[in-house]
């Protein structure tokens, strides 16, 4: 049960839910316990009079600390039944997480989307939703240390994904790279933004396809230079119109619409160019030609030494991890599973949905490799070497789509013996 609480009443301890939306504040959860007075001064910045509050999740018994409130003689609790309500409790945690960072997803897709169908009319007040949008990324991004990448459902708006997926990791790689504030939201206005010129180009010329003649190949290009246009009555900035300009470059100067070798290209453009490269690997728009995550980064490293700037593909590697968010993987004890997050300092041990027949889909608890000493990833597989009750099971979709997630150590299990 929840209830509303005046804001001048709130106390460290209380468990409250924003209900303004992921945008609207800087916290990197809409629901949290209270843990400083200075959350307490930043929710009375943000205008709020009142906000729900959640007293069984709260600290606080009658206002009073439960620290401070005696405990009532307990039996010792059945070894068998103490299981089975923690793993109710985690099951019921990980679903709210998941839940959670969809809706967050959804939020961002539908604030990019509202960006982009502005330009035409208002430009500059599409530029300001740019902006707003990264801006309120950045906030949950640069609050924690620990942040995964996590692979959900998306939407369908292929478009929005695309934009997201990109937006999302150049910026934590930007991040790892000990880009300035100031200048992570330059490069992330650019990742979101890199293929708006798209808007102004036939549909069938919005992505390269492999059989186009040197007309319809030309067609395609133009989006880059229309881009640019659409950026500059936005009023994007400098560093941010860059990247528009040229995240199609590559080092070796074979790229377009300039052919600007790596020495010329700025570092978020180095860095936008790459991680459309993955997502377009990933996510072609013929889902026949599509690669793993796994296959993927394989083929961005066999490329790097004449394509890619090899600090940014060095850092690249290091965030999304040998076997990224959807690869399909063999574990070290022979079971299937496909990694669902990975957590962007510790990419050796990402976590993992494992093929269980004893436990249906829905029950499934994710496991934290790191967690498991003894366990690990044997291979990559593409899901046609699956058996078929473990890729039904595991069910990856026919999209790869990212977002971010603060981390807290205690949130998954071990795995515990059968």
């Amino acid at each position: 049960m929840s209830a509303t609480i005046a804001v001048d009443e709130l106390r460290v301890g209380m468990y409250i839910q924003l209900e303004g939306g992921w945008l609207s504040h800087p916290f990197p959860l809409s629901s949290f316990k209270i843990a400083s007075a200075d959350q307490i001064a930043t929710l009375r910045g943000l205008g709020l009079l009142r906000v729900r509050w959640v007293p069984e999740k709260s600290d606080l018994q009658g206002g009073i600390l439960e620290a401070d409130v005696p405990a009532a003689p307990q039996l010792p609790p059945d070894p068998q039944e103490a299981a089975a309500t923690e793993r109710r409790r985690r099951l019921a945690a990980q679903r709210e997480a998941v839940q959670l960072c969809e809706r967050q997803h959804a939020e961002a897709a539908r604030a990019w989307r509202d960006a982009c169908d502005a330009i035409a009319a208002q430009p500059r007040e599409a530029g300001r939703g740019a902006d707003a949008l990264t801006r309120a990324m950045l906030s949950k991004l640069l609050v924690s240390d620990e942040i995964g990448i996590r692979l959900i459902a998306g939407g369908p708006d292929r478009a929005a994904a695309h934009a997201l997926n990109v937006g999302v990791v150049s910026l934590l790689i930007g991040r790892s790279l000990g880009l300035a504030d100031a200048e992570l939201l330059e490069l992330g206005v650019g990742a979101l933004m890199h293929d708006i010129g798209k808007q102004e180009v036939p549909d069938r010329f919005r992505h390269q396809d492999e059989n186009f003649n040197t007309a319809e190949t030309n067609a395609y290009r133009e989006h880059v230079g229309k881009g640019v246009a659409l950026g500059l009555r936005m009023g994007l900035p400098g560093a941010a119109m860059t990247v528009l300009a040229q995240h199609h470059e590559v080092a070796d100067g074979s790229g377009f619409p300039m052919r600007l070798a790596l020495d010329r290209m700025s570092l978020g453009a180095r860095l936008v160019s790459l991680v459309d490269r993955y997502d377009n690997l990933c996510n072609p728009q013929a889902r026949g030609l599509a690669l793993t995550p796994h296959e993927a980064v394989s083929v961005l490293f066999a490329q790097g030494r004449k394509r890619y700037d090899a600090q940014v593909l060095n850092a690249f590697i290091r965030l999304v991890g040998v076997y990224p968010a959807g690869s399909l993987v063999q574990l070290t004890d022979d079971r299937h599973a496909l990694v669902i997050g990975v957590n962007s300092s510790r990419t050796l041990k990402p976590r993992v949905l494992v093929h269980d027949a004893r436990v249906p889909r829905g029950e499934a608890l994710v496991l934290d490799l790191e967690r498991e000493p003894d366990l690990g990833i044997r291979r990559s597989l593409p899901p046609s070497k699956l058996p078929p009750d473990a890729l039904s099971y595991l069910d990856p979709k026919p999209r790869v789509v990212y977002f971010f997630e603060p981390l807290h150590g205690d949130e998954l299990p071990r795995e515990q013996a059968a």
